[in-house]
């Protein structure tokens, strides 16, 4: 039995990626389920900008920064040997991103201004709190999450700017920035860490990168970042046919990285799979662009639930078990929350695609399936998150 030491703040403080895993979670779950529920008509509430402003927005800004965050100050204390973001500190950064997502959800209680405000404090803060070991320790390899940082909080910026001047292109400009960007970071983690977990889960050689591949299949995605910071700049041919040359790069990637031999392995077929689905994403990006053969918020739903929510959860399965101690083997429920969110990302995708006419049923299973496998990993981690590490080191 582990006691909690006064002296150190309680175990759900003492690095990033506790409550801000917890707190996405369970904010993943709740704001699907609203979202579900109100699409189909089964309660109504007033969130800042309406709801699919607030859909698309606390998706992005809401639940994908708050894992990126906690995964980026986890991470930086392993980068820097400087000990992470604790305590105090980390208490205040939670309670800025909490105080966005309650003012956001009740959007007419709060004036707009506090709304924004309180909102783009958030990011900027993590930056902050990023930059100061990175430059301490000479960390400029990963200073780079810096500027990306900034580049959402930009994108962040141009939301709330084009909702309250009334120009939905800016909207459209931040959110298709956001969403691009962090396709970007998934893309640069997973080359980094998906052939060195593969090698070490399975027992097997790690598979080294190809030089050209890599520096191509990240470039195709940056290409796409300035495409949609840009208001997208590129014309639909010219866009489609980046989409597709990425799509087919990020392919060969995913391939190479030998899918095949993780069937085993929870913590790696999620991560395989999850991953499988950005090219997926860039391919009906491009069919989109090109053909017209698919709309555009279904495309983006490849990369958002798919790559977005099966990556996060395989990430968050992972580092939590890894940060607090524990073996790299999580509770056999938890590979059938990986495949409810990679199911529910095939529902809302094909599912609005080819059966357009039932897509209130459509929306309303594949919310079902991405809360129930929120549900459960927020059930499983729990004990994880809240408790203090089973080897007794701080953290």
């Amino acid at each position: 039995m582990t006691h909690h030491n006064p002296a150190l703040p309680h175990p759900l403080f003492r690095l990033g990626f506790r409550p801000l895993f917890l707190g996405a979670a369970l904010f993943a779950a709740l704001a699907i389920g609203a979202w579900g529920g109100l699409y189909a008509g089964l309660w109504g509430f007033s969130p800042y900008g309406g709801a699919y402003f607030w859909h698309a927005h606390e998706m992005l800004f809401g639940f994908v920064a708050a894992v990126v965050t906690g995964f980026l100050l986890t991470a930086v204390q392993n980068w820097t040997g400087i000990p992470g973001l604790k305590g105090r500190a980390l208490a205040w950064l939670v309670m800025v991103w909490l105080a966005a997502r309650l003012v956001n959800w009740w959007g007419p209680a709060w004036p707009n201004w506090l709304i924004a405000t309180l909102d783009l404090l958030f990011l900027p803060m993590v930056a902050g709190f990023m930059a100061y070991p990175l430059c301490k320790a000479g960390q400029w390899r990963n200073l780079f999450f810096v500027p990306v940082l900034l580049l959402m909080s930009g994108a962040n910026f141009l939301t709330h700017f084009g909702l309250l001047s009334g120009d939905n292109g800016f909207v459209k400009q931040g959110i298709y920035l956001m969403l691009m960007l962090v396709t970007a970071l998934m893309c640069v983690i997973a080359g980094r860490v998906t052939p060195m977990f593969t090698a070490n889960g399975t027992g097997t050689v790690k598979v080294q990168p190809v030089a050209w591949l890599e520096k191509a299949a990240l470039l195709s995605i940056w290409l796409l970042v300035v495409h949609f910071l840009c208001r997208e700049i590129l014309p639909p041919l010219l866009a489609g046919g980046l989409c597709l040359v990425a799509a087919a790069l990020h392919l060969w990637r995913w391939w190479r990285w030998r899918f095949w031999i993780t069937f085993r392995v929870p913590l790696l077929w999620s991560l395989h799979l999850a991953y499988l689905f950005i090219p997926l994403g860039l391919g009906a990006l491009a069919a989109h662009y090109l053909f017209n053969a698919m709309a555009l918020s279904t495309a983006i739903h490849f990369l958002t639930v798919g790559a977005m929510g099966g990556m996060i959860l395989a990430m968050m399965a992972r580092v939590s078990l890894g940060h607090s101690g524990r073996p790299l083997k999580p509770r056999p429920l938890m590979s059938l929350a990986f495949a409810l969110v990679l199911l529910a990302a095939m529902i809302r995708t094909l599912g609005s695609w080819l059966l357009h006419q039932h897509i209130v049923a459509v929306l309303l299973l594949a919310s079902l399936l991405w809360c129930l496998a929120f549900v459960l990993f927020v059930l499983l981690y729990w004990p994880v998150l809240t408790r203090p590490r089973v080897d007794g080191k701080p953290g």
